[in-house]
């Protein structure tokens, strides 16, 4: 090179070691020097085209790819190179047309056919994805990408033994695979096997210890199971990559930890600007007349017997249909359950957008000229923000489903309530605020409690004694709270605490934990899956919930209430940890709701001691059960449809977005 600086053949194949060897700033200046001595290259500037991609200049990419098509029209790289860079650039139709290319051209090249799988996925063609891999995998029997590939297909699916197949074929062909073992820990928290998930989510990080939100995952998922180990160092790693702005995690996990609105909303638009930024693919949505009645879609997996089902059914009911007419968008598993039945009755057009992909759901939003676009999941288990990333309809609204902000410009408004969100928080949330009256949680008052008489026994439950009980999800215990628990049982003789066992993992570290502070481990029982009319009934065993933090019971408490059982709550600084004091001031029982542990402690093991005075708070919830805001599903749908009505006559005044207060609802 010393002798010959300006070879040609030198400078482009220095460019590709450079490339191999994970050099791409290199490898771009040595490959672009060899094209500048020789333009008419046509592999040259396809081997541009992909170190361009390696450094998501995915732009500059295809203008390289069509620069070596023009010059070899039948060379299949450049083809496969061009869809690569449209598919970074989520292209994925167009990627379609340049990998069909390429393989027209040359079947028996492996990338193309994998590549192509990988665009297939992304448009939720799941069976297509499959054939891909499989034609790839065909031709290339250790090709560890092509399995990791088809396993994530064959995970959407729900077939759940073929994939842990797949990822375990990719990972035997590839031990330092990153990524598959961040897909083959997904599949094992899907299959509730959490101590193997943590295990394989560990093994990702030590492959590639920067793994993009693998780190937040591993702890979420530790959470599960209830182990605290180091828990304080783990959370505060967190926090400081989280404020350094790094992609260490979903925004989720940091719901349910001690985190700040300030770095929640952080992780958010981290994750938002990776995984979902705005999709402009389809034109701007132009400015209709006003019409009849505004078309609200609500966009969900969970139209079936789920517990965003449970709280929403009785406001499609409920709905007048001269103000709204609903219009399910589902993209979850279908259920042949009575929920499915009512929610289908429930709307006015149910439509079944599973194998569509994020972009062909907006654009039938928009083709059935959607007013509102109410996203019911955020960022959480089954979520589709692509399809609000590229604009269903003229206003965005994330509601219900994701108790924080998106932090995503396309979502225009949060529904809220004043005290899920003070005045004071605004700024800490990208969407613009509208302030339901009451509560902002919508519960239907048709819920059905079975007539099933439990006796305690039938639940493990002691014959005597105070029965304390939380059936929140197990990574929702901290603890701190815990801790607090175990002061409340060493206060009340003969109290048991009644908890939902998701795992045995859980169960059993719960146990130890009690048998650390000085808890006899049997006085923590804990509860099985049953139907929900069941569970509600249930709740007559039990004497009082005691809520966690910092993520509150939502739905949890709803039940409770509902059934009957007071919730006593410590209101904490984020939405998530708010929620049981918003249910409780719209049921009329805030003198539960507290604002620090002692207060909350001193509650809890008052009303223990005293079961007058327990008994009278029941009475009072029986009393406002039937009469408060909170169960008032009627009342709910016109505060709602004001909100809805309120929303869009700033939209139709060529208004700005705005937070929408409670002068909207007078």
């Amino acid at each position: 090179m010393a002798r010959q600086p300006s070879h040609f053949d030198a400078l482009h194949l220095l460019g590709l070691v450079a490339a191999q060897t994970g050099q791409p700033a290199r490898a771009l200046d040595l490959i672009g020097r060899a094209i500048a001595l020789n333009p008419s290259a046509p592999v040259a500037h396809s081997n541009q085209a992909k170190v361009f991609a390696d450094l998501g200049r995915y732009g500059e990419a295809v203008v390289s790819c069509d620069a070596a098509i023009r010059l070899a029209p039948d060379l299949a790289a450049a083809y496969v190179n061009r869809g690569d860079a449209l598919a970074g650039l989520k292209r994925h139709e167009a990627a379609l047309e340049s990998f069909d290319k390429a393989i027209a051209i040359d079947p028996t090249v492996p990338a193309a056919h994998n590549d192509r799988a990988n665009s297939l996925l992304s448009l939720n063609r799941y069976e297509a994805a499959v054939a891909g891999y499989d034609a790839a995998i065909a031709l290339k029997p250790d090709y560890a990408e092509a399995f990791a590939g088809r396993g994530v297909a064959q995970q959407k699916l729900k077939r759940p033994a073929e994939a842990l197949a797949s990822y375990s074929r990719a990972i035997a062909l590839d031990p330092r695979n990153a990524e598959a073992y961040h897909n083959l820990g997904n599949l094992l928290v899907d299959l509730k096997r959490y101590d193997d998930a943590i295990r394989a989510y560990a093994t990702s990080m030590a492959a590639k210890p920067d793994n993009k939100f693998v780190f937040g995952t591993w702890l979420h998922t530790r959470m599960k199971v209830c182990d605290w180990f180091d828990l304080d160092a783990s959370v505060g790693q967190l926090t400081r990559r989280v404020d350094a702005g790094e992609k260490v995690s979903p925004p989720f996990p940091l719901l349910a930890l001690p985190t700040s609105l300030e770095q929640q909303r952080k992780a958010a638009t981290i994750w938002s600007d990776e995984m979902f930024p705005p999709d402009a693919r389809l034109p701007p949505i132009a400015r209709r007349p006003r019409r009849g009645p505004l078309r609200v879609g609500y966009f969900s997996a969970d139209f079936y017997n789920h517990a965003t089902a449970w709280l929403i059914a009785g406001l499609f009911e409920q709905h007048d249909r001269a103000i709204v007419e609903p219009i399910a968008f589902s993209f979850g598993r279908v259920e042949d359950d009575e929920m499915s039945g009512r929610l289908r009755a429930a709307v006015d057009r149910f439509l079944d957008v599973r194998p569509m992909s994020d972009l062909e759901v907006a654009s039938l939003a928009r083709s059935i000229d959607i007013d509102i676009a109410v996203d019911l999941k955020g960022f959480t288990t089954d979520s589709r923000t692509g399809i609000f990333a590229a604009r269903a309809a003229p206003i965005q609204v994330s509601y219900l489903g994701y108790p924080g902000t998106m932090a995503a410009d396309y979502i225009d408004y949060l529904i809220a309530d004043p005290i899920v969100v003070p005045v004071s928080d605004q700024n800490e949330y990208s969407e613009k605020i509208v302030y339901l009256p009451d509560s902002y949680q919508v519960n239907d008052s048709q819920r059905p409690i079975s007539d099933r008489v439990f006796q305690r026994a039938d639940c493990g439950l002691p014959a005597d004694g105070v029965v304390y009980c939380s059936f929140n999800n197990n990574y929702k215990i901290t603890p701190e709270t815990f801790g607090a628990w175990m002061r409340i049982l060493h206060g009340v003789d003969g109290s048991v605490l009644w908890l939902f066992a998701e795992n045995p993992h859980a169960a059993s570290n719960l146990r130890r934990e009690a048998a650390s502070r000085g808890v006899r481990p049997e006085r923590l029982v804990f509860a099985e899956r049953m139907s929900n009319p069941d569970h509600l009934a249930r709740h007559r065993l039990a004497d009082l919930v005691l809520d966690t933090w910092p993520y509150n019971a939502h739905t949890t408490a709803s039940d409770a209430l509902w059934a009957g059982l007071p919730v006593v709550t410590r209101a904490g600084e984020t939405f998530a940890g708010r929620v049981a004091a918003s249910l409780l001031s719209a049921v009329g029982l805030p003198e539960l709701i507290t604002s620090g542990i002692e207060a909350y402690e001193a509650v809890a093991t008052d009303l223990g001691r005293n079961p007058a005075k327990l008994a009278r708070l029941k009475r009072k919830l029986a009393r406002n059960r039937q009469t408060s805001p909170l169960f008032d599903t009627r009342r709910f749908a016109r505060n709602i449809e004001l909100a809805y009505t309120a929303m869009h006559a700033r939209y139709h005044s060529g208004l700005a977005t705005g937070h929408i207060g409670m002068a909207a609802f007078r």
